[in-house]
């Protein structure tokens, strides 16, 4: 085997597959830092290339390609706070709020190295694991696959620190939204109100650019100045560095939460991240300081982005099950010369096999020297005024979300949640258990509705079902017994459902009644969502159904919670940054009526 590991490097090495490697690293790069894009786009955007080449170069062009992608893409998150592809809007939590303190470079030298190192340790498991992996992949059916989504869910509802009620309401609103469109276990569409764009689903891409880039482009606009409040780009180079090998063992952690996303078929790189970035906040007895440019909030997720990659490779490779949909674009371009992935893919073309990884391997490095080459001149886009920036930005993000369907539908759906998104952080409701749930939900329901049909109850007796329920159990009461520990420690002086008044630069407050509003809007949705599923078949109904009540049982908790809490007012010229916010969503909405009247 391990010969054939030689042979396969001296064959990457000549210059040939080397020039297709280094090309394919090229395009990934390129590809990442265009907001909304992502690894199955440069994948695809290659696959017309492959035809003309031998197995072994369109391998290093694809898979050079994948391995560098959610390295650059944390540029643009970095930077101006738009995510380069779904997964990447985790780092924006704390590496956007580092740029805005002058330590850009600080935060994307701490992000390429930890990406660099995670997609090593990714490339390793991927060799040692392909001999070993089938009996391991194989105990885990359906019902433990649902334990592992559940997991996910609470830890992205935990995420918010001082409110995990309204964590877990913006996770369920996640699912729900999960849930428009054709349903996997019956032939049922729901919540498309009959307009063909909803029919096939609400696109990631779109989502995650108008939860995270239109709303934070309007919030710069409206506040005004440079996206940084100091600049300070070249110091920081060498500190990431020296984060990284401060907190070796968060990276290996989040390269290991990473990778196990990935062997899981439909997990995928947004959850792993999202995932590695909870598990980080959930053991941190600091965790206040996340969201506010805390380091490790950059190294956790960046380390499980490319980790991700690796692990899909898998069960794609033996099983034929690919884990995402770039290694499911990788698969079939292997079909296209004949290369069946599965098990005997190593018995038959154990030379490909070891291109792959190789490819990967060294991919990760190549793209990490690209982004640092790059990231000096990208970073000092930090010191221009965002009001010049923006436009560009915008119509990038625009094209982004347009080019998932092609469909005017993709620009309202982000208009709708760029607006949602915008409320619900000025409000102080997270907007990171939003994503995953959306992220979470085909598989959450798709391993349920299986798992409820072919065990009945009695999935939930299951030995593997159980232990992870521990898991569970355990990380809750471990993370009552942190936040006990630090209101000893006067690190919890305020209750759950107060939010502290904003410092500068932070999430703002409008007071109570516009919260009280907004839940009740909330609740409004659900009971709307209850009313539109009565007709659904049982199978259809099971999530949403599910989801929808628990969810208004936890708003009906948060409204309770509200009636008491302190009025906070705002300061005169926050009020002044809200009106200009809601005047730039009222032009991006006539922008769009021009579209739809005169056309692109």
């Amino acid at each position: 085997m391990w010969d054939s590991a030689l042979l396969a490097l001296g064959r990457l090495l000549d210059p040939f597959h080397f020039s297709m490697l280094l090309l394919g690293a090229m395009v990934g790069t390129v590809v990442g830092i265009l907001p909304g894009l992502g690894g199955s786009v440069s994948v695809a955007v290659l696959l017309s290339f492959i035809y003309r080449l031998d197995p072994a170069a369109a391998m290093a062009l694809l898979v050079g390609s994948l391995a560098v992608v959610h390295t650059s893409d944390t540029i643009t998150s970095v930077l101006i706070g738009t995510p380069g592809s779904a997964p990447s809007a985790c780092t924006i939590l704390d590496g956007y709020p580092l740029a805005r303190q002058g330590q850009a470079a600080r935060a994307l030298s701490a992000a390429f190295f930890s990406s660099m190192i995670g997609g090593f340790i990714g490339a390793v498991a991927l060799a040692v694991s392909l001999p070993i992996a089938r009996p391991l992949v194989l105990t885990f059916g359906t019902p433990e696959l649902l334990m592992l989504c559940v997991i996910g869910l609470c830890y992205a509802g935990f995420l918010t620190g001082t409110s995990p009620i309204k964590g877990l309401i913006s996770a369920a609103l996640g699912l729900l939204l999960g849930t428009v469109g054709v349903a996997p276990a019956v032939s049922q569409y729901r919540y498309t109100f009959d307009q063909l764009y909803l029919m096939d689903g609400l696109p990631l891409i779109g989502v995650a650019l108008g939860l995270f880039a239109l709303s934070e482009i309007v919030e710069l606009l409206s506040k005004g100045g440079t996206i940084a409040e100091k600049i300070a780009i070249g110091g920081g180079w060498l500190q990431g560095a020296k984060d990284v090998i401060e907190h070796k063992w968060l990276v290996l952690r989040g390269s290991l939460i990473g990778l196990w996303a990935g062997v899981l078929p439909g997990i995928g790189a947004s959850a792993g991240a999202w995932m590695s970035y909870g598990h980080v906040v959930a053991i941190s007895r600091d965790r206040d300081k996340f969201g506010k440019g805390d380091i490790r909030g950059v190294i956790a997720p960046e380390a499980a982005n490319n980790s991700v990659e690796a692990g899909d490779l898998i069960p794609t490779l033996l099983f034929s099950v690919p884990g995402g949909a770039p290694a499911a674009i990788l698969m079939g371009a292997l079909i296209v010369f004949g290369i069946q992935p599965g098990p005997r893919m190593l018995d038959d073309h154990l030379d490909i096999t070891f291109v792959i990884i190789w490819s990967f391997t060294l991919a990760n490095f190549i793209g990490a020297g690209f982004c640092f080459f790059l990231s000096p001149f990208l970073a000092r886009l930090t010191a221009i005024r965002f009001s010049y920036l923006a436009p560009a930005i915008l119509v990038t993000v625009l094209l982004g979300s347009y080019q998932t369907t092609q469909h005017l539908g993709d620009l309202w759906a982000m208009l709708a949640l760029g607006a949602l998104g915008w409320t619900m952080k000025h409000l102080g409701w997270p907007l990171p258990p939003l994503l995953i749930g959306f992220v979470l939900s085909n598989p959450t329901e798709r391993y349920l509705w299986i798992s409820v049909v072919r065990f009945g109850t009695e999935w939930l007796q299951r030995p593997g079902v159980i232990i992870l329920g521990m898991v569970l159990l355990v990380s809750l009461i471990w993370g009552i017994f942190i936040k006990r520990a630090d209101k000893k420690e006067g690190g919890a002086k305020v209750p759950l459902a107060v939010e502290k008044e904003a410092e500068p630069g932070e999430t703002f407050y409008w007071g109570k009644t516009p919260d009280v509003l907004f839940t009740l809007f909330i609740l409004l949705l659900l009971a709307g969502a209850l009313w539109e599923s009565r007709n659904f078949p049982y199978l259809a109904a099971l999530a949403p159904v599910g989801v929808a009540i628990t969810a208004v049982i936890l708003t009906l908790a948060q409204l309770f919670l509200l009636l008491p809490s302190p009025k906070i007012r705002l300061k005169e010229d926050e009020w002044i940054r809200t009106r200009q916010g809601l005047l730039y969503f009222a032009a991006i909405f006539f922008f769009y009526l021009l579209i739809w009247l005169v056309g692109f």
